[in-house]
């Protein structure tokens, strides 16, 4: 299982519309990139790791995938069409990770944690 995770640094005089991005932009990513995308989560940035401090980014998109190329083979007819959407929600430019997951579990699982090989 891959991860396809969108950063959304904050600064100063950056836009994000969390709504929009919730309710359009990643229900629009999600069928466009159909079935080979797992599931998706958005991370809402609150805070950084001190007291009063400003979250790093304002918000995380992530894609789930099982391979890097099925990634690749959905987001390819599409991307252009996702990514002509961004500026209805920020003026971020985002960085984009594509990581392997390691670890998944709930919080209701005991014992030891299942290790994913890459």
């Amino acid at each position: 299982m891959i991860k396809v995770s969108v950063f959304y640094p904050n600064s100063e005089n950056c836009r994000f519309d969390i709504d929009y991005y919730c309710k359009s932009h990643m229900p629009m990513v999600r069928d466009k990139l159909g079935v080979a995308c797992k599931g998706v989560a958005v991370d809402k940035g609150i805070a950084g790791g001190t007291p009063g401090s400003r979250p790093v980014f304002v918000a995380i998109g992530h894609l789930y995938f099982e391979t890097v190329e099925a990634f690749q083979a959905a987001m390819g007819p599409c991307a252009k069409e996702i990514f002509a959407d961004v500026p209805n929600y920020t003026n971020i430019e985002p960085s984009i990770q594509i990581s392997s997951v390691a670890i998944n579990a709930a919080a209701d699982q005991v014992g030891d944690l299942h290790i994913h090989s890459s």
